[in-house]
Order: C-alpha cells, then structure tokens, then sequence
C-alpha cells in the first residue's frame, strides 16, 4: 500500500495485508496496537462505501467498549485514546497531530501552562481518560474553555463518547485531507 500519498481504494481494503490494514487505521486515527486489534478483522470482512462510513463502523466499535460494563473493555478503550496526544505537549510523536495541532502552540508562555494545567486536571477529574478534541482550527483559549466545560460537567460516561466522536471527526478530516489513490478505473 503506497501511504505515503493517499488513502488505498476502498476495494482494495478488505484484501490488503493486516500490516497495511493497520498502518492505514495509524494514518486515520493514530498508531494503537489495541486499535489494530479491535478494528483489524472489521477492514478485512466488511465493503465500505466511502471512508466515512469506515470511520463511522470503527466508532460503533469503540461506542460498544464504552457503553461495556466490562473492566477489561474500558481499560482498552482508555488505551486506543491516550494513543492521541495531550493538546499542547511539546513532543508529539505523530507527524499528523502536530500539524493539526501547530496553533495550540503558539502564544504566552503563561497560555502555555493553563493548558498543561488544564489537561493534568482534566485528567485528576477522568483517571484513565485523555481529552480528545477536533481542534479544526480553534484557538488555544477556545480549545480551554471547551475543555473547562467538560471537567465542569463531571460525566465520564459523556467524556468517552465525546473522546470517541472527536476521535471519529479526527480521522474523517484526515480521510478528506490525505485522499484516495486513483485506481484508473
């Protein structure tokens, strides 16, 4: 699978080995071997008609792990989304996510730090939980006064289906950014 351009035909998906299947879900969400375990056998055994709906089958999946009473389903779940960065954390590992994320790290210093503060708090108030956000563009106070609304709210419950959607409107963007391979049919 070429990913270095684009996204592979949607045909060509279910056929594709499972080290392609899950460097093409690293490059819509971001690298998670858990994710690759709970989403690996979806891509290989369902025909999706647009990468939306892809994405939207993966979040029904990650949907049933949240809405699980299992123990184990909630751990995997908080592991596929810490796999997404802390907004504003110096070192970001995915290439993506640090474009996406390049104007939360730009302002004062003292900006800087309610940030860091705001995600250790965040995360005190949601033990296991990352804040996933769809940045899009918004700016770092926008991003804190969203992220003050959702500690504020103290719903868990809410927290992970939010996490998921934005994990979810993360990888569409992506999706319509990067492409599909023209395949010259």
């Amino acid at each position: 699978m070429d990913t270095a351009d684009h996204l592979p035909a949607l045909a060509t998906v279910p056929q594709l080995p499972a080290a392609e299947r899950a460097l093409l879900l690293d490059r819509l969400f971001e690298p998670c071997v858990p994710l690759h375990t709970l989403s690996l056998s979806l891509l290989q055994q369902n025909s999706f008609a647009s990468y939306d709906e892809l994405i939207g089958s993966v979040g029904l999946q990650l949907t049933a792990l949240a809405n699980s009473s299992s123990t184990s389903d909630a751990a995997w779940l908080q592991t596929i989304l810490a796999a997404h960065p802390r907004l504003g954390q110096g070192k970001v590992e995915s290439s993506q996510s640090r474009s996406e994320q390049a104007q939360l790290n730009t302002g004062s210093e003292s900006s800087a730090q309610s940030l860091t503060e705001l995600n250790q708090l965040y995360e005190r108030t949601f033990p296991g939980l990352r804040y996933v956000v769809f940045v899009n563009g918004r700016s770092r106070d926008a991003i804190m006064d969203d992220m003050k609304t959702r500690i504020d709210r103290q719903d868990r419950m809410a927290e992970m289906h939010a996490a998921i959607k934005a994990m979810c409107d993360i990888a569409k963007d992506r999706a319509h950014k990067i492409g599909v391979k023209d395949t010259g049919r």
